[in-house]
């Protein structure tokens, strides 16, 4: 992947971190306490809309009702030293990622008569506070609406790697893997701006659980569709791709599947409690997004089946 000529996004900002809360980091991770990304999706959308403190549902969720959250004004944890992220390697990477999204956004907007409002992307480690309660490593990257905020652990790439298969260890391909998990979270902000994202929850609200948890798919899957068409379009534009990168990407759509996830954890599956798509989903759309350039190309929510 070829990122040089991207231009620097100013919205990346560095959280306040504390100490971790034990255990390695990393999201997109089932079972022992650990959320994946599209549960907290489901719970920061269920709160944002409820006017629910969505830490209350996370302590009950992740920790057994045990750990008491900090309120966002209060610093961090007891115990826990708050240090920064400034000497994190990957940041220029991140901001060019996000600076390119910003400019191919803000094109594909434009071509539907919108104005693109970038997000700021917040990279941490170990927990910082969010305007959706604190964020942890465990959560995986996450939008959280209320800020229009992506939180990034600065753990989670060499996660990809090193716990979920998300790409080939130690290759250069890795990169375009990391650039799809920042442009599906900046996905999250485009349905955010387009009106997606709240007219979602209100289905969600007066849905059954599996109900919801289908109508969660969908948007996992049209964020899949749009970090593909980001792709797209940034390859027509700047011709950044290399070999083997897409098929790396595809790797990690793969190993974030809901299927492979709990077949992983808990060695099967229940497609009722799918909240991001199978693997087969997730690389399909997001190949939809790149195959195409469309918004189009990306409606979910007509789509039968997925």
């Amino acid at each position: 992947m070829r990122w040089g000529d991207f231009r620097r996004s100013s919205n990346v900002e560095e959280g306040q971190s504390g100490g971790g809360y034990g255990g390695p980091a990393g999201g997109f991770r089932l079972g022992r306490g650990h959320l994946g990304i599209g549960a907290i999706v489901v719970i920061l959308l269920g709160s944002w809309a409820l006017g629910i403190d969505p830490r209350v549902v996370l302590d009950a969720l992740m920790n057994g009702g045990t750990q008491t959250y900090v309120p966002d004004d209060q610093g961090t944890p007891s115990g826990q030293s708050s240090t920064s992220v400034a000497n994190y390697p990957g940041e220029d990477f991140v901001a060019a990622v996000l600076g390119d999204t910003e400019d191919r956004w803000t094109e594909i907007l434009a071509e539907r008569n919108v104005t693109y409002t970038a997000p700021k992307l917040v990279l941490f480690s170990g927990s910082t506070h969010s305007a959706c309660g604190r964020a942890e490593s465990a959560m995986g990257p996450f939008y959280c609406p209320n800020d229009e905020r992506i939180y990034l652990d600065t753990e989670f790439f060499d996660e990809i790697q090193s716990q979920l298969g998300g790409c080939p260890p130690g290759s250069k391909t890795c990169e375009f893997s990391q650039a799809y998990v920042i442009a599906h979270e900046v996905g999250h902000h485009v349905q955010d701006v387009l009106g997606i994202l709240p007219k979602a929850s209100q289905l969600q609200q007066s849905a059954s659980e599996s109900q919801a948890n289908q109508i969660q798919v969908r948007i996992e899957l049209q964020a899949d569709c749009f970090a593909g068409l980001w792709a797209n379009r940034s390859q027509t534009k700047l011709k950044f791709l290399e070999n083997g990168d897409v098929d790396a990407a595809l790797q990690t759509a793969s190993a974030i599947g809901d299927d492979t996830l709990q077949k992983r954890g808990q060695g099967y599956a229940v497609p009722d409690s799918f909240t991001h798509g199978t693997s087969a989903q997730r690389k399909r759309w997001f190949s939809a997004g790149l195959q195409s350039g469309q918004l189009s190309a990306c409606d979910t929510f007509s789509a039968n089946p997925l």
